[in-house]
């Protein structure tokens, strides 16, 4: 049976097509997924992103246990900053990608993904053994609401006094909204500017009902599942079980970045990723732009000249580009006469640079 969020009767009220997501019932849509995509484009969108765990890690050597645990380097991180990292295995295969916030110098919160946070949290507690540092999921205490969009800043902003002009990107502060008290981020999924809130499960309803009622002269609608995908995917930020996962690893996603081989000590998955690292990838993650009106989905093939040379991850239509868009991972020598099998016939693509859209800062 899936599970609800505090914020399930608001979803029922507002008339929401719920579904089964990672054993959570979450809002899909609320009516028009490509109407809710557009609102967060143009204006901004609220998400309940309940689902999302949240792990803290304690102690005097939590980041030392971080560095170990993860692919990134958590201890270089001041007080008030996030990083997005992820944690893999011995192998190099990414277990999930993560957004870590340092919110003390003693404390981190690890955010994963809500199919794997379980799995995350037992994987840390493991890592962290040797180190002076304590393992929480916290989970279950936190409910997680989204303002995503251009005018997210000028909504919040009627409801706290918190700085939020001075919050940079990939950081987060305490404060009060709604006189209710939150960790408030700066992060998101939708490739707009927007905040995340983190608030005790009891003050998620009247927290929503309060931006809702802020929001509604700026053009603040709920959002669902379906446009928080579609808005991703236009900004060619990957999602675990499609770009993402254990046979693929951060250099495969084109992510290796995120790896920081010159941070002090080992890792877990190190010996694997230092081993890949400079080898050219046999495969690649790439966009592609429909030049037709069919729509390339998850799974299909990716052909050149009738041969398979790839995969879909993901795909949607795009109400930004006005045509279907895909990402896909392909052979590293496959960059022109691209098609995907879409039900046998085979719709030409044209190969672009990730992502498909970018915001007008």
């Amino acid at each position: 049976m899936s599970r609800p969020t505090p914020l399930r009767d608001v979803h029922e009220t507002l008339g929401a097509t719920l579904t089964d997501f990672a054993g959570w019932l979450m809002p899909l849509r609320y009516g028009s997924e490509s109407a809710e995509h557009k609102t967060v484009r143009e204006a901004a969108g609220l998400f309940d992103l309940s689902h999302m765990g949240e792990i803290f890690v304690t102690g005097p050597q939590a980041g030392q246990a971080l560095d170990y645990a993860l692919v990134g380097h958590l201890s270089a991180l001041a007080p008030g900053r996030a990083r997005y990292t992820m944690i893999v295995n011995e192998r190099g295969g990414v277990l999930d990608d993560l957004i870590v916030y340092r919110l003390e110098d003693e404390q981190f919160m690890v955010v994963a993904n809500a199919s794997n946070y379980e799995k995350v949290g037992n994987e840390l507690k493991n890592r962290a053994k040797a180190y002076d540092a304590v393992v929480e999921d916290r989970s279950d205490q936190y409910a997680l609401i989204a303002v995503q969009g251009p005018r997210s800043q000028e909504i919040l902003a009627t409801l706290t006094d918190a700085d939020l002009a001075g919050l940079k990107y990939y950081a987060g502060l305490p404060g009060l909204v709604d006189g209710r008290q939150a960790l408030i981020a700066r992060t998101g999924y939708t490739g707009e500017d927007g905040f995340e809130l983190f608030v005790a499960n009891q003050d998620a309803v009247p927290l929503w009902h309060a931006l809702m009622a802020a929001g509604e002269p700026h053009g603040l609608k709920p959002a669902g599942l379906s446009s928080r995908d579609t808005l991703r995917l236009e900004a060619g930020m990957p999602l675990y079980g499609n770009e993402l996962g254990p046979e693929l690893t951060p250099f495969d996603a084109g992510l290796g970045r995120v790896v920081k081989f010159d941070k002090p000590g080992d890792f877990v998955g190190r010996s694997a990723l230092e081993a890949v690292k400079d080898d050219q990838p046999r495969r690649r993650l790439v966009g592609l732009v429909a030049r037709g009106r069919r729509v390339p989905r998850h799974g299909y093939p990716v052909t050149r000249d009738g041969v398979v040379v790839g995969e879909v991850t993901s795909g949607a239509p795009s109400q930004s580009l006005g045509r279907p868009i895909a990402m896909a991972y392909v052979d590293a020598g496959a960059d022109s006469g691209l098609a995907v099998d879409i039900r046998g016939s085979h719709e030409p693509m044209d190969l672009v640079e990730l992502p498909f859209y970018r915001r007008n800062k």
